[in-house]
């Protein structure tokens, strides 16, 4: 096991993703947040915190779960439907979806699906932590806290205090 990035590193990167945000949109106006369950979700709030210390704008965050979007759950049993999987409006927004490690890209197309059937949102982008490379679908995050070459038997871990006790990303 190595330790990869400790809290102020995460802290930096997120600080930059934050930034690039607001820098890639001109401002925050019509940004919505959601960050994917589970580790995601703390890290979509607290880049909503730091473009709130930076442009004063509480941008709205909501939660997104892409369980019923997955495309690798067995199909055994009809899927539920879900005609709005969010607790916030999409619609004409620009949509900032937020996840702790981009892998194959399969979890990014599922948040895609279900930000798609709650609405029709202006436009959608994606950051990730870390992106670890070995992509099975073209989707590459928006903005990317560290690039993390990785083989396929490496397992990249990230924790973060709200979850695990504290801020590391480790690959094992």
């Amino acid at each position: 096991m190595k330790v990869l990035m400790d809290d102020k590193a995460i802290g930096r990167a997120l600080t930059r993703i934050s930034h690039e945000i607001i820098e890639k949109n001109k401002g925050v106006e019509n940004i919505i947040i959601l960050g994917i369950k589970t580790r995601g979700v703390p890290l979509a709030k607290r880049i909503v915190k730091k473009i709130k210390s930076f442009e004063g704008i509480e941008v709205p965050m909501g939660i997104i779960d892409i369980t019923f979007y997955r495309d690798d759950l067995q199909k055994k049993s009809p899927q539920p439907v879900v005609n709005n999987p969010l607790n916030i409006d999409v619609e004409g927004k620009t949509v900032v979806l937020v996840d702790d490690v981009i892998y194959t890209g399969r979890t990014c197309r599922s948040a895609i699906e279900a930000v798609i059937t709650a609405g029709r949102p202006n436009k959608v982008q994606f950051a990730s932590l870390i992106d670890r490379g070995h992509r099975e679908l073209p989707l590459t995050p928006d903005y990317i806290g560290k690039n993390i070459p990785t083989s396929k038997d490496e397992v990249v871990h990230v924790k973060l205090i709200e979850i695990d006790g504290e801020d590391t990303v480790q690959i094992i």
